[in-house]
């Protein structure tokens, strides 16, 4: 009972969270919308830790919540489903996922959720709403390496929900320091189905998606971080060339979404 993780959260508890939010939070994958999953034999074929789950992203927390659904119910036999919440009555309580600080401490909820797994660090980039340009903070890379000697790591590379934005280049380092099993995995229809911060449903009768690739080939001692960047970024529909194959009316809408973010 008294169990605590590498970064001093009590197991018993945090399970008890993850029970709750997660039957919480299962009618929004499986319900009012329904979440499509491919891959699921790739999340049993995974080493207990130093995995790091590299993905896009849509909203701020409903993308990481399913993520949790989807690794618990494969983990407990489901097939590319999260039916039957049965599986989250004994989680897996080594998953973990990147976020940044400053989101995790705005509200209760987000509260919540940091101790059910977040690996807060200080953005580098962006902080309050307006743009910075900080040194990253060794003790953040440290934190997230504690987490994968742990257990799993979920990471959102491109450090924002805007799609198509570059590879942040601190990723590629930790890959290259830790050398985890990085595993790529494709969302979609979580932007249509809830508000940015993933919390309100915005539209029912979504059909959600998450593709768990198979892990990339990575030469850790000899590739280079732009090359390994831009295996992340084929890997997780992001690379510019995957402009050519959306449907022009839907990038109008999004780069006009991007324009109002802006003003």
């Amino acid at each position: 009972m008294f169990k605590k993780n590498p970064f001093g959260h009590y197991l018993f508890l945090k399970k008890w969270l993850i029970r709750t939010m997660g039957c919480m939070s299962h009618r929004r994958y499986r319900g009012f919308n329904q979440l499509q999953v491919e891959g699921s034999d790739v999340i049993r074929q995974l080493p207990e830790n130093n995995v790091l789950f590299v993905s896009n992203h849509q909203t701020y927390f409903a993308d990481v919540v399913a993520m949790f659904h989807v690794f618990n119910a494969s983990l407990s036999g489901r097939n590319d489903s999260i039916k039957n919440i049965g599986y989250l009555w004994n989680p897996k309580l080594n998953i973990y996922f990147v976020a940044a600080k400053e989101t995790m401490k705005a509200g209760i909820l987000p509260r919540i959720l940091a101790y059910a797994g977040s690996v807060s660090i200080e953005r580098t980039w962006r902080a309050k709403g307006e743009d910075v340009n900080r040194q990253v903070k060794m003790s953040d890379i440290s934190s997230i390496g504690r987490a994968l000697d742990d257990g799993w790591v979920i990471t959102f590379p491109q450090g924002t929900t805007t799609p198509f934005k570059p590879i942040r280049k601190g990723t590629a380092h930790i890959i290259k320091r830790y050398k985890p099993v990085v595993v790529p995995i494709v969302i979609d229809g979580f932007r249509r189905s809830f508000d940015k911060k993933g919390i309100r449903i915005k539209k029912r009768g979504i059909l959600q998606s998450m593709e768990i690739k198979s892990p990339l080939e990575i030469d850790y001692d000899n590739e280079s971080v732009d090359t390994i960047i831009e295996k992340i970024e084929y890997a997780i529909e992001q690379h510019p060339s995957f402009l050519k194959v959306i449907p022009k009316d839907e990038l109008e809408n999004q780069e006009q979404l991007n324009k109002k973010r802006e003003w």
